[in-house]
C-alpha cells in the first residue's frame, strides 16, 4: 500500500539538530529515508516550517529551511527526488525512487508581499498553510493564544475573523500559478473565504474530524463536506490532541482513534476526500504509530475496521496523487 503523506516538519527538526550530523537519511526523528522505505513511501510533503518569533525574519528562516531541503535533496539524490508537478512523480516512480514535496507551514513567511510568493514557488514550494497558530498578514488562525503566558485556547473557533484582503489576493494567485492553498490552522471564518474565492480543490493538509475530537484543529461536517465537494482533501493527522482528549495522558495507542477519525470523515463527505497528513516530527510520538515506518501498522487497522482495499489505496495515496494531477502545474 503505497503511502503519500500530506505534511511533516522533518526539515525544520533536521535544520535544528545540523551539528548533530543528522540526515534525511538515517536519524532519530519520525521520518526518514529508512523507516519511508519501510512504510512503502511514494511521497512525502516536506513543510518548510517557521514559527514566527519576534526580532527574527521569518523570511530569511524559510530561505534558510529551503536551503536544508535542497541540501538533503543532493546527499539523497539516488533514493528521494524532489518534485513539482504530477508528471515528476511519475517520472520518479518509474525510476524506483521516492518523492518529495516542497511546502510551507506559516503563510507569515512571505510578509505580505506577492513576490515572495512568486519566489517561493521558483524554489519549488506547491503548497502553503495560510496560517499557523498566530494572526498574520493573510488571516486569522483557529487557536486562541495567550497574550502573557497561560495555555492556547483550542476549543473555541474563531468565527469571525478570516482572511484579509491580501490573504484574499495571495489565495487567488497561488490558485493562478499552481500552488495549493492548505486550511489547517486556519480559522473558521477564513475556510469559509477560501471557499468562496476559489473555485479549485484545497486541502486541510493534516486536520481530523470535530465531531469525533472537538479541537478547533479540526473540521466540522459542514467543512467536510464543502471540502469533497470542492474536490479537496484532508489529511489524518496523528497528535493524539487532535485525536481524542486526555489519549497521549493515558499512554494509549492511537490506531483506534485514527480509524474513529477515517470513519467519520468518509461518511460525512465521501472516501475520495480522504488522505494522510500525519504532522510527524511535529508532534508528540504517537503511541502505535511512532514513525513512518508504521504506516503498515494502519493499513492493517483500517482494513479489520471494515475498509476494502480499494478504499485503503485511496485514503493512502490516490485521492492526494488525484488532487495533484488536478491542480499542480505542468
Amino acid at each position: 500500500m503505497k503511502v503519500v503523506d500530506m505534511h511533516c516538519d522533518t526539515i525544520a527538526a533536521l535544520a535544528q539538530r545540523g551539528r548533530e550530523g543528522w540526515s534525511l537519511a538515517k536519524n532519530g526523528l519520525h521520518v526518514s529515508l529508512e523507516e519511508m522505505e519501510k512504510g512503502d513511501y511514494l511521497l512525502q510533503n516536506f513543510a518548510l516550517f517557521v514559527a514566527v518569533e519576534e526580532g527574527r525574519d521569518p523570511w530569511e528562516q524559510v530561505l534558510s529551511l529551503a536551503d536544508c531541503f535542497e541540501r538533503q535533496m543532493e546527499l539523497c539524490g539516488d533514493r528521494i527526488a524532489p518534485v513539482r508537478t504530477f508528471s515528476d512523480i511519475r517520472r520518479a516512480e518509474k525510476a524506483g525512487k521516492m518523492c518529495a514535496l516542497l511546502t510551507v507551514e506559516e503563510g507569515a513567511v512571505c510578509r505580505g508581499s506577492l513576490e515572495n510568493l512568486e519566489r517561493l514557488f521558483d524554489r519549488g514550494v506547491r503548497m502553503m498553510t495560510l496560517t499557523w497558530n498566530y494572526p498574520n498578514e493573510l488571516g486569522f488562525p483557529n487557536v486562541t493564544m495567550p497574550a502573557e503566558g497561560g495555555e492556547p485556547d483550542f476549543f473555541c473557533p474563531q468565527t469571525q475573523k478570516g482572511l484579509t484582503e491580501t490573504g484574499i489576493e495571495f489565495v487567488q494567485n497561488m490558485q493562478r500559478m499552481g500552488m495549493i492553498v492548505d486550511v489547517s490552522h486556519l480559522s473558521d471564518a477564513g475556510f469559509y473565504d477560501v471557499l468562496s474565492c476559489t473555485d479549485r480543490p484545497f486541502v486541510a493538509s493534516h486536520s481530523n474530524a470535530r465531531a469525533v475530537c472537538r479541537n478547533v484543529r479540526n473540521l466540522t461536517d459542514d467543512m467536510i463536506r464543502r471540502l469533497a465537494e470542492r474536490g479537496g482533501v484532508t489529511g489524518l493527522n496523528f497528535c493524539p490532541s487532535f485525536l481524542e482528549e486526555g489519549l497521549e495522558e493515558r499512554g494509549e495507542d492511537v490506531l483506534g482513534a485514527v480509524v474513529r477519525h477515517a470513519r467519520h470523515i468518509v461518511n460525512a463527505g465521501g472516501i475520495e476526500c480522504l488522505g494522510l497528513g500525519s504532522d510527524f516530527d511535529g508532534i508528540p510520538t504517537p503511541k502505535g504509530l511512532e514513525g513512518a515506518g508504521k504506516l503498515p501498522l494502519l493499513d492493517d487497522a483500517l482494513a479489520k475496521a471494515g475498509f476494502t482495499a480499494a478504499q485503503r489505496d485511496k485514503i493512502f495515496s490516490g485521492n492526494v496523487l488525484r488532487l495533484y494531477r488536478d491542480t499542480l502545474p505542468e
